[in-house]
């Protein structure tokens, strides 16, 4: 039966929109039939006793001059004619209330006593008294009103006049069997209509779970076929978004998987071949043993250098390398790194001209040493004999822009959007004795302390440009 899955899968976003659509359906029709059926009977009724008072009101004048004149006969032809409707019923009591004329003789001669007889009471007071109440002798529901007859200030009897309800309540349970008619097919139309809203609604959440599982799963690269302009549809976008991030991250994981493997499979293999060698008898002769043990030794400073680098880079990456925040001269920065690089840097006949602006920042002055003698060291491998190495600085807005500018082979359009990639090969600033990891560190060290770095080539050498904040000047 297709009521059983909303009872089954009520943890279904679908079954629980419908449900919810429906019974708020269910809800605001049901009150808005209520309040139209009951302000219904309330005018009907409200009519009805206003013209049973217009009514009564013109008999009781008429019968209290009849009564003045003492004319009883007028009187009985008056509530005999009036009261002829068999709808209608008209009795005429005297002031102690004893039945004096009556349109239904023949029904009212069982009643014993009148003054139990609703309204009587009251009217028996000099009261008027109006409402609804059941027949006298009959079931049926009759609308009455019943008021005392003076004139002058003498009491000349009480009139009291009723009408049956049976055909306005016929006529009442035609319009309910209407309304509650009207409803059902209001209900079945919105319900229907909750239906596709309820589907429209569930059908893009469900595809995003399902994507979301598998992507959870392992399938990442997959992409959701969602187009809407509401916030679902950037939902889909989102979480493409995120998958297609997720797919890159984790081929740039596979790539430093394999490249970390690749890196230190060779000093690895290179040290344990000298090892054997050494095992082997090579140690015997001086000459030979010397080179297999300088050979051991670089390649290990090599590999540690790599942990170094890589441990580094991880600790970046993941935010956890907490960075000293003091005042730094952006000059001094720069000698330093420098200085650092100066003896390596006459082994190749290269000279480096330096002019930075005397400007402090806020960072750790470690950090960024070790991010410009990254930099630097590019620049020294891959620079031609005789050349010279630019250090350029200028103030642009809130910020230092220093660049370093070698002049070297330059860098490829192909390789330049890579070149602060980890392990990347494809240019000549990954060859070479280094890791393959010096760019990728500084960049994540300058961007830690808020920074930019960038790479451009014209074709005969390289430039890196790093912005970063200086500190407000002091008021």
């Amino acid at each position: 039966m297709d009521w059983l899955p909303i009872r089954i899968r009520w943890n279904s976003i679908y079954q629980k929109l419908l449900v919810t659509y429906v019974a708020l359906t269910v809800l605001g029709t049901s009150i808005l039939a209520g309040y139209i059926i009951l302000s219904f009977y309330g005018y009907f009724m409200s009519m009805r006793q206003a013209d049973l008072d217009a009514w009564s009101t013109a008999l009781s004048e008429s019968i209290a001059d009849e009564l003045e004149e003492n004319n009883f006969k007028r009187v009985e032809v008056i509530v005999q004619r009036y009261g002829a409707r068999q709808s209608v019923t008209l009795r005429l009591f005297t002031p102690e209330g004893r039945l004096l004329v009556t349109s239904s003789p023949q029904l009212d001669r069982q009643v014993a006593d009148w003054k139990t007889v609703p309204g009587m009471k009251e009217a028996l007071q000099n009261k008027p008294a109006q409402g609804v109440a059941k027949g006298i002798l009959s079931n049926d529901d009759r609308l009455y009103t019943a008021r005392p007859i003076s004139r002058n200030g003498r009491r000349l009897g009480i009139l009291r006049m009723s009408i049956t309800l049976e055909q306005f309540q016929r006529q009442f349970r035609i319009a309910i069997f209407t309304v509650l008619g009207a409803l059902v097919l209001t209900v079945a139309l919105c319900a229907f209509i909750s239906e596709r809203l309820a589907r429209n609604m569930a059908n893009p959440i469900k595809a995003m779970r399902n994507f979301a599982i598998d992507v959870g799963g392992g399938h990442l690269g997959d992409k959701l076929n969602i187009h809407r302009r509401d916030e679902l549809g950037q939902l889909a976008t989102e979480l493409n978004r995120m998958s297609k991030r997720l797919a890159s991250l984790d081929q740039e994981r596979r790539a430093f998987l394999a490249n970390v493997s690749h890196e230190l499979r060779t000093p690895v293999s290179n040290v344990y071949v000298t090892l054997d060698a050494l095992a082997s008898g090579a140690d015997e002769e001086p000459e030979l043993r010397s080179r297999f043990i300088q050979t051991a030794q670089d390649e290990t400073m090599r590999l540690s250098r790599l942990i170094k680098d890589l441990l580094d880079l991880g600790r970046l990456e993941a935010g956890v390398t907490t960075l000293e925040q003091q005042p730094i001269r952006v000059r001094d920065l720069v000698n330093r790194a420098v200085r650092a690089i100066e003896s390596r840097m006459h082994s190749k006949n290269m000279t480096i001209v330096a002019d930075v602006p005397d400007l402090e920042i806020e960072g750790d002055p470690e950090r960024l040493l070790q991010a410009f003698l990254n930099i630097l060291d590019n620049a020294l491998k891959h620079s031609v004999q005789d050349s010279t190495v630019f250090i350029s600085g200028q103030v642009e807005g809130n910020q230092i822009t220093l660049k370093i500018q070698d002049q070297g082979l330059g860098i490829s359009d192909r390789d330049l959007p890579h070149i602060f990639e980890q392990f990347y090969t494809g240019d000549r600033s990954r060859q070479g004795s280094g890791t393959g990891l010096g760019l990728a560190i500084a960049r994540r060290i300058v961007e830690a302390h808020g920074g930019k770095i960038t790479a451009s080539s014209t074709g005969k050498g390289a430039t890196f440009t790093i912005s970063l904040l200086l500190n407000a000047p002091s008021c």
